[in-house]
């Protein structure tokens, strides 16, 4: 491959990377202010006809509210959700410094994204989730991929063969 392709390939790659850790550490701060969100989310779905997704926005949120007030300290899994996160995004540093060296990450990051599937249909069908969430569940691992797999064709074109 000339270095011109080479420099284009890796200024994709650095690219794609930056946008994956981004949307990898925004949906895990988001997980801080949880019962703020949902609160929020709840005051706004019409009380007259919520339909489903507003049904169970209320009913997460009543859960919330009423735990929180008793047992605040469950809300302790949520900040590490969301400190996981952030660790997770700092993996990725290693694929935008080098993406061929730490092909590893991106090929763990791929199969955590895979993994994600079997986990919110088992998990959700064991907690009571319904299926509707657990496909939006679900669309996270998907919408994980399309950057992941980018990463991944792009560096298989920066390996040399011999």
């Amino acid at each position: 491959m000339k270095t011109i392709q080479k420099k284009y390939v890796l200024k994709r790659i650095k690219q794609t990377v930056l946008i994956f850790i981004s949307l990898l550490v925004l949906s895990g701060v988001t997980a801080f202010p949880l019962q703020t969100e949902l609160n929020f989310l709840a005051n706004s779905v019409d009380a007259e006809t919520p339909g489903l997704l507003g049904n169970w926005i209320i009913e997460v949120s009543d859960a919330i509210n009423f735990v929180s007030t008793d047992y605040p300290f469950l809300a302790y899994g949520t900040d590490w959700l969301a400190f996981a996160h952030i660790i997770i995004s700092i993996f990725f540093i290693g694929v935008y410094i080098d993406p061929v060296k730490n092909i590893w990450v991106t090929k763990t990051g791929v199969i955590a994204c895979l993994l994600i599937f079997p986990v919110a249909f088992i998990a959700g069908w064991v907690r009571g989730i319904p299926l509707f969430w657990q496909l939006i569940d679900c669309s996270f691992g998907a919408l994980g991929l399309i950057p992941l797999l980018m990463i991944h064709k792009n560096t298989q074109k920066l390996i040399p063969t011999t």
